[in-house]
């Protein structure tokens, strides 16, 4: 059994606009996150236009990232982010059954003034509320229910949750766009990893537990007698809950999976929203291009 594994990816992302772009300001979340169990050994961004002004920074959920402005008239963005990552095998899967029970969580993320609670447990409760793709309705919580029976632990629910939307939502790469309301996606079943990561952060959210959104990258494997293609990957969403026993634990709706080496996490939040790979404003270019293209090889 494979206890870590090397990848060196690459992420090119690549705007080409109608008309000049006077002024432009992005933020760029393209850089792997350093964990007990992932190590990033090389990175690099290449940019063009050189930016007229670049900082490396942290944002506020700790994710390292990039702040560019470009203040010369271009029609052409260059971003491409490379790396080499190494992810080693984390097994929590025999602590799911000793979990505590999910209402004894709840109530533990209740705020009571008379009591402190530990740190780390504050650290998770902004990731209870809403946000701005996630809202928090009864539908979410009562899709869920089934799950989610009086005393069962915390970790076997959310792993049943996870299953139950693997085998009821189909991956559908046209049936939405950034902006489809999840009560949509609830009711069509159909959609991509965002969406599930959403629908699954939307649920255990509207339950009262907390959950994150993940953002990174997962090793595919091409068919059959057919070479690996150069471009042909994207990035993967995915989302982690937390359990105060355990801590975070990751689960991957659109594959049924917990995860382990095969995902490598770049960037955590409340929701794609935070950890966009690519966001910004520009002044002027009209309409635009765009093209990306990832590629995860392993070492």
């Amino acid at each position: 059994m494979k206890m870590s594994a090397r990848y060196r990816i690459t992420h090119e992302t690549h705007y080409r606009y109608a008309g000049s772009v006077t002024l432009s300001q992005q933020l760029l979340h393209l850089q792997p996150r350093e964990m007990p169990y992932q190590i990033c050994f090389k990175k690099k961004l290449s940019i063009k236009p050189e930016p007229s002004y670049s900082m490396s920074v942290q944002d506020s959920f700790g994710n390292p990232c990039t702040r560019l402005e470009f203040n010369q008239p271009h029609r052409i963005l260059s971003v491409v982010a490379e790396m080499e990552v190494e992810v080693q095998k984390r097994d929590v899967s025999k602590k799911f059954e000793s979990s505590p029970a999910w209402e004894k969580v709840v109530q533990d993320c209740l705020y009571r003034g008379h009591i402190t609670l530990p740190n780390e447990l504050l650290e998770a409760l902004p990731f209870r509320f809403e946000s701005p793709f996630i809202h928090l309705k009864h539908h979410f919580s009562d899709y869920a229910q089934d799950c989610f029976p009086s005393g069962r632990p915390l970790l076997l629910a959310i792993n049943a949750l996870m299953n139950k939307i693997f085998k009821e939502f189909s991956f559908d790469p046209e049936a939405t766009h950034i902006g489809t309301p999840l009560l949509e996606v609830l009711e069509r079943k159909r959609g991509v990893c965002q969406d599930f990561a959403h629908l699954m952060l939307a649920c255990l959210r509207s339950l009262g537990l907390p959950a994150r959104y993940v953002s990174g990258y997962l090793l595919t494997n091409p068919p059959e007698g057919q070479a690996r293609l150069i471009g042909a990957d994207a990035s993967h969403a995915w989302i982690s809950a937390y359990c105060p026993t355990v801590g975070w634990v990751d689960f991957d709706p659109t594959n049924n999976v917990i995860p382990s080496i095969e995902h490598i996490t770049v960037s955590w939040g409340r929701d794609f929203s935070d950890v966009s790979p690519l966001r910004g404003v520009i002044l002027g270019g009209g309409k635009h291009d765009l093209t990306v293209r990832v590629t995860v090889m392993p070492i």
